[in-house]
């Protein structure tokens, strides 16, 4: 499944957020969006999952304009793992993820006994065989997340868009939620605020500042120490993991260094 994104411009309240934006991702990459705060990364993948309109430019996935498809046809090619994880019922979290299957299904058709077990399954790659049950507003912040992952998973699409998908996640979780979706094999197209993270794990990389991309390529061509400082306006040192060989951010800050200095000159 390839996403294509030509010259598109979103305007919310009258405000350009994203200005002439052009992306691609190709079948079956990782493909990262980073950017400081207020930049537009989430105005960008509204605007591709259709909960924005572009007023200028397309969005078209495998050459198809998306929005020509129907709801559902949608649904069937990408799901979407948003920052929100509001639900106005109370809902059990098995409920929540067999919503995922919705789009394979005819108007009115019941639970499967393949559904039940595709959901099943995913409860349990993210962790959560045991919270089925569980009404959805009673679990923390990093469980719903896991639960809306899971229910993304059971659409069982060629490509998936996640909005910030480690936010409220403890490290092993986030490590967990990205392997599972790296292991998929299918196109991702994914904001990510930890740098760390989307230089281990993207194919490619598109920097967005002010609503435009500013940069893009593999990880090793745009996580440099230029590109934090003049983007982040933030000092470090990019080095390389020396166990996965990927490039490791090691960040510093005017703090640290009065903190190291304060620690020689107090030290016995």
């Amino acid at each position: 499944m390839k996403l294509t994104v030509e010259q598109v411009t979103t305007a919310v309240e009258q405000k350009n957020i994203i200005n002439d934006i052009t992306m691609q991702v190709n079948d079956g990459q990782f493909v990262g969006i980073i950017g400081p705060n207020g930049s537009g990364k989430s105005t960008l993948l509204k605007t591709i999952y259709r909960v924005l309109r572009p007023y200028k430019g397309s969005v078209s996935l495998n050459d198809h304009e998306v929005t020509n498809l129907s709801h559902k046809e949608f649904a069937r090619n990408m799901a979407v793992v948003a920052q929100e994880s509001s639900v106005p019922f109370d809902f059990t979290v098995k409920e929540i993820v067999l919503m995922g299957r919705n789009p394979h299904k005819r108007f009115f058709e019941g639970d499967s006994v393949e559904d039940v077990k595709i959901v099943r399954d995913a409860l349990v790659r993210v962790g959560l065989e045991n919270h089925a049950e569980r009404s959805f507003s009673t679990l923390s912040g990093g469980e719903k997340q896991r639960v809306q992952i899971a229910r993304a998973l059971v659409q069982e699409t060629s490509f998936l868009i996640l909005d910030e998908p480690t936010n409220n996640l403890d490290i092993h979780h986030q490590l967990q939620i990205l392997d599972i979706v790296r292991n998929l094999k299918v196109s991702v197209l994914t904001a990510l605020h930890d740098l760390n993270l989307a230089a281990a794990y993207c194919d490619a990389i598109y920097v967005v500042k002010g609503g435009k991309i500013v940069k893009h390529g593999t990880p090793e061509e745009v996580i440099t120490k230029a590109m934090l400082k003049e983007v982040f306006h933030v000092d470090c040192t990019v080095t390389t993991h020396p166990q996965t060989g990927k490039l490791q951010i090691l960040y510093v800050s005017d703090g640290m260094y009065r903190s190291r200095e304060s620690n020689k000159m107090y030290a016995p």
